[in-house]
């Protein structure tokens, strides 16, 4: 009984943490737009080195070090790391020059997209085997982006965008598999984008397009601030991530451009158009189904586990007879 107890008072903390980091999430989009006149190029820089700045502080106060040598010595880790560090950065950068250029709708579209994305990657480079209904979502989803194309006169190049990035950095974090955590993995990200961040920030400085001494102290502190409001949502999804079951974290995925869109519509007085929603609602229900085939196939396995507890338990009670 208090083993039942712990596992699903565990199952609700995670959950609240869950939400609580798809919420944050789902909120960027007031915080990037609180940084004006700052760039895009300008934020992430500025994102990417306080990042590393409170990583390393809170690693330092663990005295949390030695994983560094496995990572930075071996040039297999040390590419992947690199190459993950690189896909989130251009992520970083596409959302933010959204944002700062007012096309937040647009961007929620783009975190829409991703699991259908992250599902269609499964299949072209890991030759993963679609099931109906996965098969289903991905061709309602590909009817989708091609009427939003049509009607707009353009494809949605942010979305997409945000969409591939994000999938292929998913990838590479696959490819590192477990071994380095989330403060780990962030950390190494970072620290392998802090040259290329400094080099940007000091030509941003020469051309005077930088803005950090500007309104001060309310601003620099908001620049400062952007390492708090990246590493936080990270790690409360780490802790939500080891406590709650993946159909969970796949339903909760969807607060985030939910809220973006509110954000965007609602908020910061962004126009959608009724052809633009009938393209988002074509993209919706290519989730739906999604998310229906994961509801399946996690009640499948259930099942499944259980039958072999089940028969596991029947042949040990017939060896005790």
């Amino acid at each position: 009984m208090s083993d039942a107890f712990s596992d699903t008072a565990a199952v609700r903390r995670g959950t609240v943490y869950g939400a609580a980091a798809y919420g944050l999430w789902g909120l960027f989009p007031l915080y990037f737009h609180l940084l004006a006149p700052s760039g895009a190029w300008e934020i992430l820089t500025h994102r990417i080195l306080w990042t590393l700045a409170l990583c390393a502080l809170v690693l330092l106060v663990r005295r949390d070090l030695g994983w560094l040598r496995s990572v930075f010595l071996t040039p297999r880790m040390l590419g992947a790391v690199t190459i993950a560090g690189l896909l989130i950065a251009g992520n970083w950068v596409i959302y933010v020059a959204a944002v700062v250029s007012h096309h937040v709708t647009e961007a929620s579209l783009g975190y829409f997209l991703n699991p259908l994305v992250t599902v269609a990657i499964g299949v072209v480079v890991l030759r993963e085997r679609l099931r109906r209904l996965q098969w289903a979502a991905v061709a309602v989803g590909l009817v989708g982006g091609v009427y939003l194309t049509v009607t707009s006169g353009r494809p949605p190049w942010i979305a997409l965008g945000l969409a591939f990035t994000f999938a292929l950095y998913g990838l590479m974090k696959k490819r590192l598999g477990a071994s380095l955590d989330a403060l780990h993995s962030l950390t190494a990200e970072t620290a392998v984008l802090a040259p290329i961040a400094v080099g940007v920030l000091a030509w941003l400085e020469l051309s005077g397009a930088t803005t950090f001494r500007d309104h001060a102290p309310a601003h620099p502190l908001l620049l400062a601030s952007s390492g708090v409001v990246t590493a936080v949502p990270l790690l409360l999804f780490a802790a939500a991530a080891r406590r709650v079951p993946l159909v969970t974290i796949g339903l909760l995925q969807f607060v985030t451009p939910i809220l973006q869109l509110l954000c965007g519509v609602l908020l910061l007085g962004e126009a959608m158009t009724p052809t633009r929603w009938t393209g988002f609602g074509i993209v919706w229900v290519a989730l739906v189904l999604l998310a229906v085939d994961s509801f399946h196939s996690a009640r499948s396995r259930s099942q499944a586990r259980a039958r072999d507890r089940s028969q596991r338990a029947r042949e040990a009670a017939s060896l005790t007879r």
